[in-house]
C-alpha cells in the first residue's frame, strides 16, 4: 500500500463530508446563495496569498532543480491562474482589491494559514508538501465529483468556471505531482514519520472542512461549528 492510499485511508471520514457539504453541493446544483460565495471567494483570495507562501518556502527546502521547478511553476500558477479565477469573480460581484484588503480575515482562515506556515517553517520538504496536499488534493477530488455527479454544473452559467478551473488539467496535474512525491518518500519513511506526516495531513484535511463550514455560514469566527450535516 503506498503512503497516500494510508492518507486516504486515515482521511475517509472527512472526505465524505466534503462531498456531502452543503456548500459544495450548492456549487454542484448551481443553486448555491451568491452571498455565500461572495464571502467565501474574499476569504479564499486572502487565504491563497498565505497559501502561496508555502511554495516559496517550498523552494528553499529543495535540494533538486526539478522540485524547485515544479515549486516555482506552482506559485505562479497560484498567483496569475487560480487567483485570476478569482479576481474575474470579485469583479463580477463588485468586489475591489481595496475592499479585499479592508475586509477582516476568518479566524478559522488565520488558524489554518498559520499551521501550515509553522509546519513549514519547522520542518522540511517532506512537511512543506504534506501542508499543501490536503487542498490541492481535496480540491481536485472535490472538483471531479461534482463533475461526475453533475456533468452539466462545469457549464453553468456563474459557478461553471469554478468547477472548470478546479478541473483543469494545470490544476489536476499540480495535484498529482503531489501525490507521486508523496508516494516516492513514503517508500523511505519510518512508522513514526509516518505518524507525524499524517497527523499533519489529517489536521489540514478538517481545517479544509471547517473552511467550508466557515463558508457556508458566513462567519469570522468559530460559530461556523454549528453547520447541520443531517443529510450526510
Amino acid at each position: 500500500m503506498t503512503f497516500t492510499q494510508d492518507l486516504y485511508g486515515a482521511t475517509q471520514d472527512i472526505l465524505k463530508q466534503y462531498f456531502n457539504h452543503p456548500f459544495i453541493k450548492g456549487i454542484e446544483n448551481g443553486n448555491l446563495d451568491i452571498e455565500k460565495f461572495k464571502f467565501y471567494m474574499i476569504q479564499d483570495y486572502l487565504y491563497l496569498y498565505d497559501y502561496a507562501k508555502l511554495f516559496a518556502i517550498g523552494i528553499l527546502k529543495s535540494d533538486n532543480n526539478d522540485d524547485m521547478n515544479l515549486f516555482a511553476s506552482s506559485l505562479n500558477s497560484t498567483l496569475n491562474t487560480e487567483m485570476a479565477i478569482h479576481r474575474g469573480y470579485m469583479e463580477r460581484l463588485g468586489i475591489s482589491e481595496e475592499d479585499v484588503s479592508n475586509t477582516e480575515t476568518s479566524l478559522i482562515n488565520l488558524s489554518y494559514t498559520n499551521y501550515m506556515l509553522s509546519i513549514a517553517q519547522k520542518g522540511g520538504q517532506k512537511e512543506v508538501i504534506i501542508a499543501l496536499l490536503s487542498c490541492a488534493w481535496t480540491y481536485a477530488e472535490i472538483a471531479k465529483k461534482i463533475n461526475e455527479n453533475n456533468s452539466s454544473a462545469k457549464e453553468h452559467e456563474f459557478y461553471g468556471e469554478w468547477v472548470s478551473g478546479y478541473l483543469d488539467d494545470s490544476f489536476q496535474n499540480i495535484a498529482q505531482w503531489f501525490l507521486t512525491r508523496v508516494d516516492q518518500f513514503g517508500e523511505y519513511l519510518s512508522d513514526v514519520e509516518k505518524t507525524q506526516l499524517t497527523n499533519i495531513f489529517r489536521n489540514c484535511c478538517v481545517y479544509e472542512l471547517k473552511f467550508w463550514d466557515m463558508a457556508e455560514k458566513q462567519s469570522l469566527d468559530f460559530s461556523a461549528e454549528e453547520v447541520d450535516y443531517s443529510a450526510i
